[in-house]
């Protein structure tokens, strides 16, 4: 596999944080010789995650490039109209055209029936759902044809279950699913693929000690996931032993039980 990814170029959005999905994501991708471009939003993180720094995204990129490969990134907020085509020509400006795009990049703010409002779920859809749509058709108008084209988009298993208390993500969320496998049928004959991965719970840094001791026992494994487990699958997915793998969405939760 690392000879195929050599020399490719993979966009992948929301690096922000060097414990997060996009980083491990960054990593896999660097170290089987991919040059990345990553974007970062350090405003959204610390909502989320206060310890988070403005240094995390420049020590991703020189972490990146002590592994041989060329590495850029870009602050930019998703949620505007206007970056998803800012992303995708800056890639192509600093590294070259891309055929690799992760849309990892995510809103999530807890809200339930009782809190729900608009600018909350408009907030959820313009990174969850705007974006991942338009970088993905910006991806695809702008790649050459040909073998090797992929769009990996993250979800979070909304077909498989309820997620009470966070309505707005999964409805987004949800909507990347359909979104997949439609964009795969769009696009295929000009050579790219397109599938969706869900990693179920995974220790990004926002698990608390008492939540994981409340998750564990439906984790078969023994343990819950991390981001380096994601990041194992996408990396085959953009590989071209995935070739023939296309407008699906793959569940790898590590044997995780709904209930």
């Amino acid at each position: 596999m690392s000879d195929r990814l050599q020399g490719k170029i993979a966009v992948v959005t929301g690096a922000t944080r060097k414990m997060g999905i996009g980083a491990a994501v960054c990593r896999a991708l660097a170290e089987k010789g991919t040059d990345v471009f990553f974007t970062h939003w350090t405003p959204y993180d610390r909502m989320t995650f206060q310890e988070t720094t403005e240094r995390e995204p420049e020590e991703l990129l020189q972490e990146l490039r002590t592994l041989g490969v060329r590495a850029e990134a870009l602050a930019v907020d998703l949620s505007k109209p206007e970056a998803p085509a800012l992303v995708m020509e800056t890639v192509r400006e600093r590294l070259g055209a891309p055929s690799i795009l992760v849309n990892n990049a995510a809103v999530s703010i807890n809200d339930s029936f009782e809190t729900i409002t608009a600018e909350g779920l408009d907030a959820h859809y313009a990174v969850n759902v705007r974006a991942t749509a338009l970088l993905s058709a910006e991806f695809a108008r702008r790649y050459k044809g040909g073998p090797g084209g992929r769009i990996i988009n993250l979800t979070s298993g909304q077909s498989l279950g309820s997620m009470p208390g966070e309505l707005s993500y999964v409805a987004t969320k949800g909507a990347i699913e359909a979104f997949t496998r439609t964009l795969a049928a769009e696009v295929a004959h000009k050579g790219i693929t397109v599938n969706a991965v869900n990693p179920g719970p995974t220790d990004t840094g926002w698990m608390t000690e008492e939540l994981k001791r409340n998750l564990l026992p439906k984790f078969p494994m023994g343990r819950v996931g991390q981001p380096e487990d994601a990041a194992r699958l996408i990396a085959f997915l953009a590989s071209d032993e995935a070739a023939w793998i296309t407008g699906q969405v793959i569940h790898s939760e590590g044997g995780f039980i709904r209930n």
